[in-house]
């Protein structure tokens, strides 16, 4: 069991009766699911040993995507897969995009409208300036990931980009950019504040009325920040970490006693560690606000990480490689997390997945079957 499902079982219905009209329907089904991870409520899985034929029942997660337990197979794997598309010898760069604070109470009340018009504001502003002849004059590789949370847990969001350092011109050549260069940061924040403005006046004309006037006037606030990340493979293996779960994970949650919650977390700006306590009313209104609504996109593909542009990039991976004289990148080793035996302690493998009806049915046929 989580220790965010042991909060949730503890303090969700609390939780429910005083804001539950307040409360989306993904944030309830959140709550649900991750209550039920790794419990009886959630399903058993079957294992069966190889040496001795020992069979193991293990509880099965919500699959939920914003659940700290589950979704480490996942993660590796995405990982694992933007590795194999990684270009040898380019210098990648981190784009961020942020928003000022009058603009983050609007986009949590409308997540759905207004998180979408930040990824592609967000996309276009920064392939349009990359496939300028002026800076870089090709298509890049670049990939999304949309973060909605401060270390604190408080609502702040904003969309980190994982950029080739160059990009494929129209004659089929590469062209790379400087490796401490990308594009111009004050050029990216004005053109994304101005195209997020106008998608929000066209499209969403009654919510943008509801905005104060000084949000969208040019400040330090309006914030776009690029830096290189070398390879690239460091910054990945950061991002996938919130792939499939958001801002806190379950060795960050210390204590739990009942009456307050004890976490760790990293200052911004030093990296230092820190810890705070929070109430279980705050500290599960700082996770659920986090909830993204159904079947929205965090991750996107642009350019050459684009899903139509596997061939492309492959043939570039290839004609770098040779180029250069060295091996293709490798992919990270994932780490499988398969149970062991209880008798002899050999790896198991996966048999069969059980309803808590049908493990029911299965322990009554077979009285000396898995515990």
């Amino acid at each position: 069991m989580g220790k965010l499902g042991d909060i949730l079982r503890a303090h969700g219905s609390e939780y429910r009766r005083r804001f539950g009209d307040r409360m989306s329907r993904d944030q309830l089904r959140a709550m649900d699911a991750i209550g039920e991870c790794h419990t009886s409520a959630a399903g058993s899985a079957l294992w069966r040993c190889k040496n001795c034929g020992h069979g193991h029942f293990t509880y099965q997660g919500c699959g939920n995507r914003h659940c700290p337990s589950c979704g480490r197979s996942s993660a590796a794997e995405w990982l694992r897969k933007q590795c194999a598309l990684l270009l040898p010898g380019v210098t990648y760069h981190l784009v961020t995009f942020t928003v000022p604070s009058q603009l983050r109470r609007h986009i949590r009340s409308h997540p759905r409208e207004l998180l979408d018009l930040l990824m592609r504001s967000a996309s276009s502003t920064l392939l349009d300036l990359c496939t300028n002849p002026e800076w870089i004059g090709g298509i890049p590789g670049a990939t999304a990931v949309l973060h909605t949370w401060t270390r604190q847990g408080e609502y702040h969001p904003h969309v980190h980009f994982i950029v080739t350092g160059g990009g494929l011109k129209a004659n089929g050549l590469w062209q790379p950019s400087h490796p401490k260069f990308l594009v111009p940061v004050h050029a990216l924040s004005k053109v994304f504040r101005a195209r997020l403005r106008d998608s929000i006046k066209e499209k969403h004309p009654e919510l943008f009325a509801s905005i104060k006037r000084s949000a969208w006037k040019w400040s330090k606030k309006w914030v776009a920040h690029s830096e290189p990340v070398g390879s690239g493979e460091a910054a990945y293996r950061y991002l996938a970490r919130y792939v499939y779960q958001v801002y806190i994970s379950e060795s960050a949650i210390l204590q739990h006693n009942g009456k307050c919650i004890t976490l760790r977390y990293r200052k911004s700006g030093t990296n230092e560690p820190r810890t705070m306590r929070l109430e279980p009313m705050e500290f599960l209104r700082r996770f659920l606000q986090h909830v993204l609504p159904s079947r929205f996109c965090k991750v996107r593909h642009y350019g050459l990480h684009h899903s139509s542009k596997r061939a492309t990039i492959k043939l570039l991976q290839a004609a770098m490689s040779f180029a250069q004289g060295a091996d293709l990148p490798k992919q990270p080793d994932i780490e499988q997390s398969v149970p062991a035996c209880p008798k002899c302690e050999a790896a198991m493998t996966f048999e069969k997945r059980y309803t808590p009806r049908q493990r029911h049915r299965y322990e009554i046929a077979f009285p000396r079957g898995p515990p």
